[in-house]
């Protein structure tokens, strides 16, 4: 594989995305496989604005069967205790600030596993502060500024031009990849089983 300071892949994903949690697997396969061939760059997608009313029970009931889907499809683990004990809200843009200031400490990737193993594994809200503060500690951040840095200006702005950024990519939701190469953009398919495929998809153009 050709690497050249050009070209670049771009996994574009969010934290509390449930098919990301579910493409895990797959994807650290795929990443493992283009170590020291090809750099790849996280981007935070933003899935749902900051909020703090309760979400609806049409929309849990509808991201309950999305859970279900994905658990059966792929035989991802979800822990369903997370509707009974915890208060849903529609806000994933904590969690992907919170991966953000992860990625100014080269964490963004641990991150991002505490976050999704926090939330679909032991019935925690990430949508909370208190958890994703929790969460810093536990990979190894100073949790005292990690929560000063969740409220500062230089991340909003960060944010912002992330999200700016990726709806600049060509892609349909989350998780997406896309590989840039000869300052061009394409979306790279995603296969939630065969890491393989989209390994030789990413060859290709390579």
């Amino acid at each position: 594989m050709i690497n050249t300071p050009q070209s670049k892949l771009i996994y574009v994903h969010d934290p509390m995305c449930s098919w990301c949690w579910g493409y895990a697997p797959t994807w650290q396969k795929l990443e493992a496989a283009l170590v020291n061939k090809l750099p790849i760059e996280y981007r935070v997608g933003g899935l749902a604005v900051d909020t703090d009313l309760p979400m609806s029970q049409d929309m849990q009931l509808q991201l309950q069967a999305i859970w279900q889907k994905i658990s059966s499809q792929l035989g991802t683990e979800f822990n369903f205790d997370f509707w009974r004990d915890c208060q849903p809200r529609r806000s994933t843009y904590p969690s992907c600030r919170a991966a953000l200031i992860a990625r100014s400490f080269n964490k963004e990737p641990q991150m991002i596993a505490a976050i999704q193993q926090s939330y679909y594994l032991q019935a925690q809200n990430p949508s909370d502060e208190a958890v994703l503060i929790k969460l810093s500690e536990i990979i190894g951040l100073d949790a005292r500024l990690f929560a000063q840095l969740l409220h500062s200006n230089e991340l909003k702005r960060r944010f912002d031009d992330e999200l700016n950024y990726v709806r600049s990519l060509p892609i349909q939701g989350f998780p997406s990849l896309v590989l840039i190469h000869n300052n061009s953009a394409y979306p790279i398919a995603i296969n939630y089983t065969d890491w393989r495929q989209t390994l030789s998809e990413i060859q290709s153009y390579l």
